[in-house]
C-alpha cells in the first residue's frame, strides 16, 4: 500500500483483527479521486499524511499494541477536544470511532453515542454507511517535528444505512486540526 508503507513490512506474527492485513483499494481510489492536495514525495506533508493513515490502519486492524510501529505504546496518549487522555490500550479497546467521537453533548443532540457502541459495532456502522471508505488527507502542516501541527480533511459518501438512517449518496466532509509529538 503506497500510503501505509509499514503494511509492506509487517511480520507474519502480527495479530490482525480480521485474520490478515487489510486491503485499502476502495478508500485509496476515493482518496485519489477526491483529494485536494498532492504532496511532493518525501515532503513533511506527505510524511504526516502517511503516518496518520498508518496509525489509523494499526488502530483499526491490529489487536495488540506490541505490533504497532507508529507509536510508542508506553508513551502514547490520545487527547480529543480537551477530554481526559486515553492510553494506547484504552484507545485500542474503544476503537478509533469511539475514541475520536466521544462527546459531552446532551443525549438528544448526539447523533452518534460512543458510550453505547463497541469497537465492532462502531466499525460495522461506519463501514455500512461509507462502503467506499472515509478518506483522509492533510491540508497543511503548520510546524515540523518534534511537535507537528496540521490541518486535515476527512470525507466519504453516505451510500449505506447508518443507525436507522437511509443513505442519501451525499458527500459527508469535515475538517479538523491535529497535533502530534514525535
Amino acid at each position: 500500500d503506497k500510503y501505509r508503507s509499514i503494511l509492506n513490512e509487517e511480520a507474519k506474527s502480527t495479530q490482525w483483527r480480521h485474520g490478515g492485513p487489510p486491503i485499502f483499494d476502495k478508500v485509496n481510489k476515493l482518496f485519489e479521486e477526491g483529494r485536494t492536495k498532492e504532496w511532493p514525495k518525501g515532503s513533511i506533508e506527505e510524511t504526516v499524511q502517511n503516518a496518520v493513515k498508518s496509525w489509523e490502519m494499526e488502530l483499526s486492524h491490529k489487536t495488540s499494541l506490541n505490533d504497532f510501529k507508529t507509536i510508542n505504546p508506553e508513551k502514547f496518549k490520545l487527547i480529543v477536544n480537551g477530554r481526559k487522555d486515553l492510553s494506547g490500550e484504552e484507545t485500542l479497546q474503544l476503537g478509533s470511532y469511539n475514541a475520536l467521537l466521544k462527546n459531552s453533548l446532551p443525549k438528544e443532540f448526539q447523533y452518534y453515542r460512543a458510550d453505547e457502541e463497541t469497537f465492532k459495532s462502531s466499525h460495522d456502522a461506519f463501514r455500512s454507511a461509507f462502503p467506499r471508505g472515509f478518506a483522509w488527507e492533510v491540508i497543511s502542516v503548520f510546524s515540523g517535528p518534534p511537535v507537528v501541527a496540521y490541518k486535515f480533511r476527512h470525507w466519504g459518501y453516505f451510500e449505506g444505512p447508518f443507525q436507522g438512517h437511509a443513505p442519501t449518496g451525499e458527500m459527508v466532509e469535515f475538517y479538523g486540526i491535529g497535533i502530534m509529538k514525535v
